[in-house]
């Protein structure tokens, strides 16, 4: 903005009385309630995204033809989205991604690197229970590609719809905090009152992401790290052990006393969901914390 102009912009919001300027930055929580409809091509089925605060938006499926709620995230990562759909962290939630063109190089092979681990994939599936993008590619080129991103989704049940302005979405989704959404595949919108708002962070998810075994990988590093799996990323196990550490992947619940002094470090992953469901956890880090 030019010097001059921003000067009287200035001078004009300095004139405003408290109401006026209370109005003028006003969220887009304050607007009606917006009901988007992008244009479908003929043949192709239609999709649906609801929020409970009362936004629709209205798209083409790309996904799993079925129904889904899940509280609506947002990434702003501009790459990197078989990464971010397979995040633990995202387990139970609606992903919008920022990046308007998504699934232009497909989905890469599961390739697994010296741990047994996927190259390209933060866990063994899909974590996200849909998926919401400003422009899904149809046609898809890279060398390790082995299918589109439609098929994946298709093949694991997860939902997806393409043609959303995620730039207006994400500006509620700010506005307004927390949001419970449905996604579904259809051609009309599904009932409102009808739909069951049940907020995924009311179960344990951590729980549901975390390892049922105690895993070893890099059993002959020389630094014995206790990883606690509470939704734990490939990557991060990949890091310790890169850094020359044996790391045995333990359950979130995990009787960590049992064999502390064979460990030379605990590590907390992150994860998805509340904390306050990991009363086990807390517990025993208090213990160890307390030798």
């Amino acid at each position: 903005m030019p010097l001059l102009a921003a000067a009287s912009a200035a001078r004009t919001m300095a004139k405003k009385t408290p109401t006026q300027l209370a109005r003028t930055l006003a969220s887009v929580v304050d607007a009606p309630k917006l009901h988007a409809h992008y244009p479908v091509v003929p043949g192709s089925l239609t999709a649906h995204l609801q929020l409970r605060s009362g936004e629709t938006f209205t798209g083409g499926s790309f996904g799993a033809a079925s129904a889904t709620v899940g509280e609506t995230v947002f990434t702003t990562s501009l790459v990197g989205y078989p990464e971010s759909m397979t995040d633990p962290s995202y387990r139970g939630q609606l992903l919008v991604f920022t990046q308007p063109l998504i699934g232009n190089y497909g989905v890469p092979r599961r390739t697994r690197d010296s741990y047994g681990l996927l190259k390209h994939f933060e866990s063994e599936r899909i974590q996200c229970s849909g998926v919401v993008v400003s422009d899904y590619a149809t046609k898809y080129s890279h060398w390790n590609a082995v299918e589109s991103l439609s098929e994946w989704c298709a093949r694991e049940g997860v939902p997806a719809i393409t043609g959303v302005d995620t730039r207006a979405l994400v500006h509620i989704l700010r506005g307004q905090g927390s949001t419970l959404g449905s996604l579904s595949a259809g051609a009309q919108p599904l009932d409102s009152a009808s739909i069951a708002w049940v907020d995924p962070n009311a179960d344990n998810l951590v729980a549901q992401a975390s390892t049922d075994d105690i895993r070893v990988f890099n059993p002959a590093g020389d630094v014995h790290v206790a990883l606690i799996d509470c939704g734990v990323k490939y990557n991060i196990i990949r890091s310790l052990c890169d850094q020359g550490a044996r790391v045995s992947l333990v359950p979130w619940n995990h009787d960590i006393m049992a064999n502390l002094s064979a460990y030379d470090g605990i590590f907390i992953s992150n994860g998805p969901g509340s904390p306050t469901h990991c009363t086990e956890t807390i517990s025993q880090l208090r213990r160890a914390f307390a030798v």
